[in-house]
């Protein structure tokens, strides 16, 4: 059970090195916030163009099969 413990320590340790600090989430964090302030302009006005887009499209299928 000890060498369990030290096989799964020793192989954690390398994937810390690629963990970032928590000081440098702080500003990912709000880059992320605003690029989804910004986009959500854009995809409010994109949701409702793709379903009638697809619904069309949709429609034109089920309408040839028959």
């Amino acid at each position: 059970m000890l060498q369990l413990f030290f096989a799964v320590a020793f192989s954690a340790v390398p994937l810390t090195l690629y963990i970032p600090p928590i000081r440098s989430f702080n500003l990912f964090v709000e880059i992320v916030e605003d690029l989804l302030r910004q986009s959500a302009l854009y995809s409010f006005r994109l949701y409702p163009r793709l379903r009638l887009v697809f619904s069309r499209i949709f429609s034109n299928l089920f309408h040839s099969s028959r």
